[in-house]
């Protein structure tokens, strides 16, 4: 709002225009408006240089959606500037015009607006001028034809005749988004007739979308009236009927889009399922695998283990099959020192003697080798022993493992074929389901089409009996029409009749002519006199129609006067108020000043009064000092009198 104050002062100052008071007093009333607002400038005149300015500001406004300017005096050029600002607006939504004796420029301006601006929807042209003129009718009608937005129309009061009423059908057989003319009698009191009333019959035909149109006060016969009301039930239960199929399409469709979503999200769910399923048969077959592995390596290793027990049996054979060649040749050299043992007992006792010693060494050495012999063997047996030990446990041990690796692996088969089986089964029913489900979402979907295609059948039926009752009101506007022809043609025959039966009078009172002459010469004369008199009263009832016309301007102009003074009154009073309320704040400022003045001399007082506290205390104690010097001076001389010893100590 303040936005739109500053825009307004800164456009007058550029222009020299001085910035009229009563709409800056509506803009200060209006300042903490938001956006979406009203501009209520209704009863305040203004003039053509604040039309423009205004005109110039609505052009950039995005603050304001109601504009209303009713009885506002504007003039023809100022409404035309005003209005061609409010071409390029793009927020309001509702104008007010009502009261403005707009004409000629005046309506081609609004067919101006109307073909220009997109968002205007309802428009309030009461008690205006703008069907005076054929011309800037048409142009205004032209900009309503070519509107795509406007849904309100108010053109009650405008002295529109039954050209202007033609052109407004043109218009109306051209939109189709025009709603209303009027939830109250927006096209009341013109001057439309029986001709226009039959343009709107036709204009009917063909717009579809006019629900509301009263015609009251119009000059229009009744039975035109009725065909147009029944034309309007037909457009509003046409709307009704296309607003309950659109819903129930909505409806539908929003069923279908629900159930497709629904579907969507179970088939996501599935393959969401599926996967995860896939992801732990990936899994179980992983660990499966690594397991397997696990038992390969752990085979692997018993393996290695059996081989490198093989080969220590195989070493432990080939040093057990090295002591055999030792024992054999230990055995081979006992034999033979054996024999040279006999050979040498054979002998000499002498070199026996000699060689005794040695025989002894070498019988030692026998019998360590022999215990040496004895050891290994007991060790080759106890090794040999153990090591088959070692097979067996190996080996049985290596059978066990095997026996369990091929349980295990039996039991993982078992258990992936299980699983599998499992999750096909599960995949199956998920299938089937979904099969179920997608049975009977086609069956609703086909269910839905059916409704959906009675829906439609039943509004091309209803579309088709409204055509039969706008056939059937057709035939009976003939039906009367003839009637009426038949009853004209009757009154014809009947006055051909009376006709004939007047001849035959003539003839037969032509006898009696003769003897009324002479009585029509006297009434001739009588004839004369009052035709003069009715001369002489045509005359006076002219002068009083005159007489009556100018009374009437007369008045017209002295409520004008008086709508100007009341103006000039309004604004004056509206002056004064702005001074009543310059004054008030000037008595608020001198108030605000004199009780600052007052403060200011009550704390002077009150300073003034402390320093008066202070000199009386000040004039007390030298009053004391006083008193108490007089007593010591008197006691001084007292005492010197009595020529007694002086002591004195003056008090600080």
């Amino acid at each position: 709002m303040e936005n739109f104050r500053r825009t307004y002062l800164r456009l007058c100052k550029e222009g020299g225009v001085e910035p009229q008071e009563s709409v800056l007093a509506q803009l200060q009333e209006a300042r903490g408006a938001t956006a979406g607002s009203r501009l209520d400038l209704s009863g305040q005149s203004l003039s053509v240089d604040t039309c423009a300015v205004l005109g110039r500001v609505f052009d950039k406004d995005t603050l304001f959606t109601e504009l209303m300017l009713s009885d506002c005096m504007l003039t023809e050029e100022g409404a035309k500037l005003l209005l061609n600002g409010l071409c390029g607006n793009s927020t309001v939504k509702v104008l007010d015009l009502k009261g403005n004796n707009l004409r000629s420029t005046g309506a081609e301006a609004l067919g101006k607006l109307l073909g220009r601006n997109k968002t205007l929807r309802r428009l309030v042209l009461e008690w205006n001028a703008l069907g005076m003129w054929d011309e800037a009718f048409s142009v205004f009608c032209e900009g309503l034809a070519s509107n795509a937005s406007l849904t309100q129309l108010d053109l009650r009061n405008n002295q529109i005749n039954h050209q202007g009423a033609s052109d407004l059908c043109l218009a109306l057989k051209r939109n189709s988004t025009l709603q209303e003319l009027g939830q109250w009698a927006y096209v009341r009191w013109n001057n439309i007739g029986l001709l226009g009333g039959r343009s709107f019959l036709e204009a009917l035909q063909q717009n579809r979308t006019l629900t509301h149109l009263q015609m009251a006060g119009n000059n229009i016969p009744s039975d035109t009236l009725k065909a147009l009301e029944q034309g309007m039930d037909h457009n509003s239960d046409r709307q009704s009927t296309l607003r309950e199929s659109r819903s129930r399409t909505q409806v539908l469709s929003k069923e279908i889009q629900n159930l497709k979503e629904e579907k969507g999200r179970q088939f996501l769910s599935l393959m969401e399922t599926i996967d995860k399923q896939r992801d732990e048969m990936g899994r179980s077959s992983r660990t499966t695998s690594i397991h397997v592995g696990q038992l390969q390596e752990a085979l692997n290793e018993r393996k290695s283990v059996v081989n490198s027990l093989t080969a220590k049996l195989q070493m432990t054979e080939a040093a057990l099959a090295l002591s055999e060649q030792k024992k054999h040749n230990l055995g081979e050299l006992l034999t033979r020192v054996k024999a040279e043992r006999y050979e040498w007992r054979g002998g000499t006792r002498v070199g026996r003697r000699g060689n005794g010693e040695a025989v002894e060494e070498m019988e030692r050495r026998c019998k360590s080798q022999q215990e040496q012999i004895f050891e290994l063997k007991q060790e080759l047996t106890n090794s040999t022993a153990e090591l088959k030990l070692r097979i067996a446990q190996t080996e049985e041990r290596l059978e066990m493992e095997k026996r369990r690796s091929k349980h295990s692996l039996e039991d993982m088969d078992n258990l992936r074929q299980k699983e599998v089986d499992h999750l096909n089964r599960h995949l199956e029913e998920s299938e089937r389901a979904l099969q179920d489900r997608i049975l009977k979402l086609e069956g609703a979907r086909i269910q839905l089409e059916e409704e959906l295609s009675r829906a439609k059948a039943a509004c091309v039926t209803e579309r088709a009996q409204a055509a039969e009752e706008l056939g059937k009101v057709r035939a009976q506007v003939r039906l009367e029409e003839q009637q009426r022809v038949s009853g004209l043609e009757e009154k014809m025959r009947g006055l051909r009749q009376s006709r004939d039966e007047a001849q035959s009078l003539c003839s037969q009172q032509k006898q009696t002519i003769a003897e009324l002459q002479g009585r029509s010469r006297q009434q001739g004369a009588e004839t004369d006199g009052l035709r003069r008199r009715i001369e002489e009263l045509q005359q006076e009832l002219a002068g009083k129609e005159q007489e009556k016309v100018e009374e009437v301007s007369r008045v017209r102009v002295e409520l004008q006067e008086q709508v100007g003074h009341l103006q000039a009154e309004r604004t004056a009073q509206g002056g004064l108020k702005e001074k009543i309320a310059a004054l008030e704040r000037e008595m608020k400022v001198l108030a605000s000043s004199h009780r600052e003045a007052i403060l200011d001399k009550e704390s002077e007082i009150s300073s003034l009064l402390e320093k008066l506290r202070l000199r009386e205390a000040d004039i007390q104690r030298m009053r004391e000092d006083e008193a108490q010097r007089a007593s010591f001076l008197q006691n001084a001389i007292l005492t010197y009198v009595q020529g007694s010893p002086l002591h004195y100590s003056p008090k600080k």
